[in-house]
């Protein structure tokens, strides 16, 4: 493979940026309908993230779009890159299945451009396709080999046991997996997650990602996950998910993560759900690193459905530099301040410009998109460089790059 695009094939790309903002959308719908149409490559994904209302149509047009827009200079989309691998790993996305997707995208270019996708076009997409997918073929394939090979490392799907259910609030149940070989697992890094490929009667293969929601211990890992409202892979683990019931799962994944030897002191923020890799970041920082100065602010509706306090509050209780402040929005009548919770309300900009250290720490957010959307433009705003904002939420990077 060359190790750079041709100047021809840059300018046709770059020419097509107009045409991908106007019909972008309709190229990857109908780019997912000819790759679904093979049961293998459809179930590779997770559909609850396709459909028209799905999420991730939308985040793989911006993408496309951002590729053709900066074709000629992709360091600036090494984080998605890395993010997109990080993805495909944890799916156990394999070299053989880029040329499905190859075939889709130059098809469904043509179906939705017509006469305008001339074979000039067409050709220098797929040289633009491909040069890309080696990219990320060769970064798939460092990822896979060090997971192979790590202490307790894996290839591919291992089988786990539920050893524990726990619930942790009215909407929020832990579960505690171990192997059922018996073996160690990979330390993993805190914030990363854990693709799990789960067989659901009546339905395709289902494909989803949960953060581990503790420290590495080398022998287990918790998932602490919330029943979402409609939630097919949420509610079939919160009502059939028992001690002894075996899951398919792929070796600890993704880019979000605390750094291994942080240097600066760390602002934990999470809403909902969100708290669950920031859980496991506040307890590696009380066992690896107790004199790093920590805050931690969290966000719920109310007792009810704060998960995890009490290991939060037994963290911060034995480690002084650990301060955690949470935040009910509408706090119940059985809820006490002081007690319970700090703040009614949400968490808002003036409290955190005025209580955190603005000027010198890492923020890592993880929360649902307003919470995120929100807060990484208030950080921005009030002077945080980007390289000290790290953030990661539930789904599909889309709007929330651009903003």
């Amino acid at each position: 493979m060359s190790q750079t695009l041709s100047e021809r094939t840059i300018a046709l790309v770059k020419a097509t940026v107009p045409a991908l903002e106007a019909h972008g959308l309709d190229i990857v719908h109908e780019m997912y309908a000819r790759m679904f149409e093979n049961p293998e490559i459809r179930d590779l994904f997770n559909q609850s993230h396709h459909g028209d209302a799905g999420s991730q149509p939308r985040a793989l047009t911006a993408a496309i779009l951002a590729y053709a827009a900066n074709i000629e200079n992709l360091g600036a989309l090494a984080p998605a890159v890395e993010r997109i691998a990080q993805k495909h790993v944890g799916l156990q996305i394999l070299p053989e299945h880029y040329p499905h997707v190859g075939e889709a995208l130059l098809g469904a270019i043509k179906a939705v451009l017509g006469d305008a996708a001339t074979e000039e076009i067409l050709a220098a997409w797929g040289e633009a396709y491909w040069f890309l997918a080696h990219i990320l073929i060769a970064r798939e394939e460092r990822l896979y080999k060090e997971h192979s090979t790590a202490d307790g490392g894996w290839a591919g799907w291992r089988t786990f046991a539920v050893d524990e259910v726990r619930p942790e609030s009215s909407v929020i149940t832990s579960f505690i997996l171990r192997p059922t070989d018996g073996r160690p697992v990979i330390r993993h890094k805190p914030g990363q997650y854990l693709t799990f490929w789960l067989e659901i009667p009546g339905h395709p293969p289902v494909k989803r990602n949960y953060s581990i929601s503790q420290a590495a211990n080398g022998e287990t890992y918790r998932i602490s996950v919330k029943r979402e409202q409609m939630g097919l892979a949420s509610g079939w683990l919160h009502d059939q998910a028992k001690p002894g019931t075996v899951l398919k799962v792929a070796a600890p994944a993704g880019e979000f993560f605390l750094t291994d030897n942080p240097e600066r002191p760390v602002v934990l923020m999470s809403g909902g759900v969100g708290l669950t890799p920031m859980v496991a970041m506040l307890e590696a920082i009380a066992q690896q690193h107790p004199d790093l100065p920590v805050q931690y602010l969290h966000g719920t509706l109310d007792g009810s459905t704060h998960a995890l306090a009490n290991d939060v509050h037994a963290l911060a209780t034995g480690h002084p530099n650990i301060r955690v402040t949470n935040f009910y929005q509408t706090p119940r009548a059985e809820d006490v301040a002081g007690r319970d919770y700090d703040h009614d309300g949400l968490i808002d900009e003036p409290w955190l410009t005025a209580h955190t250290p603005i000027e010198e720490a890492d923020y890592y957010l993880c929360g649902p998109r307003p919470f995120l959307r929100a807060f990484v433009a208030t950080l921005s705003l009030a002077g945080v460089a980007s390289d000290r904002i790290h953030y990661e939420f539930f789904g599909p990077a889309d709007e929330l790059l651009a903003a």
